[in-house]
């Protein structure tokens, strides 16, 4: 074999992307239940219960890719802190196995509690500024709903994924997830405790695919 032709044939299977890996785009919108609130600029919302029902308020969705994806080898922490009685994100989506501190800016006490299958844990009573700050390893997929004992307005979400790939949806629904492997998966849209849409797709190297899910 020329050994300028076997180089470039080694240099090319250096550089093709492996199998199931790619650089895929998906965007697309969500349709949002209608909200009496204009939407804002700073995406501020909270969390509201009605009729048993958890969601966000005005509204907001989680868009995730679901497959069959490597456990990573560390993921990087999270917090909810507690700033003005509420919990700061009011939402947070994370992978399965992320630690999240909970930070209290307060000042007052707090006692942080969770009776959610997905994780269930009671932080007890702690005090503005503990360093450092309670936390808790989310190691099962699942909504976990955040209460306090001390304040009971108070609510929060985490929504526990087992994929890496995961956004939160605009006051208008809309969403874009990048660097995407290829290959075929599901798109799954969360928009409350009881509601999630999905749809299977087919992803391509280097395309954006456009999944509405209405």
């Amino acid at each position: 074999m020329n050994r300028h032709f076997a180089l470039t044939t080694l240099a090319a299977l250096l550089l093709a992307p492996a199998a199931g890996r790619g650089q895929a785009a998906i965007e697309g919108k969500v349709g949002l239940p209608k909200t009496r609130f204009a939407p804002v600029v700073n995406e501020r919302y909270e969390i509201v219960s009605k009729a048993g029902v958890l969601a966000t308020d005005p509204p907001r969705a989680v868009v995730s890719l679901q497959g069959n994806f490597p456990k990573p080898a560390d993921l990087p922490a999270k917090q909810v802190a507690q700033k003005n009685l509420a919990f700061a994100p009011p939402l947070l989506p994370i992978e399965v196995g992320t630690k999240v501190s909970f930070p209290n800016f307060d000042d007052t006490y707090h006692n942080i509690f969770s009776y959610s299958p997905a994780k269930r844990f009671d932080l007890g009573r702690y005090p503005p500024g503990e360093n450092p700050p309670p936390f808790q390893i989310f190691d099962k997929p699942g909504l976990v709903t955040l209460r306090c004992d001390i304040h009971e307005h108070m609510r929060g979400l985490i929504l526990v994924l087992a994929t890496p790939h995961f956004v939160i949806t605009d006051a208008d629904g809309h969403y874009r997830l990048t660097k995407l492997p290829v290959g075929h998966f599901v798109v799954k849209a969360w928009i409350d405790s009881k509601t999630t849409r999905e749809q299977p797709v087919d992803l391509k190297n280097g395309a954006t695919l456009h999944v509405d899910l209405p």
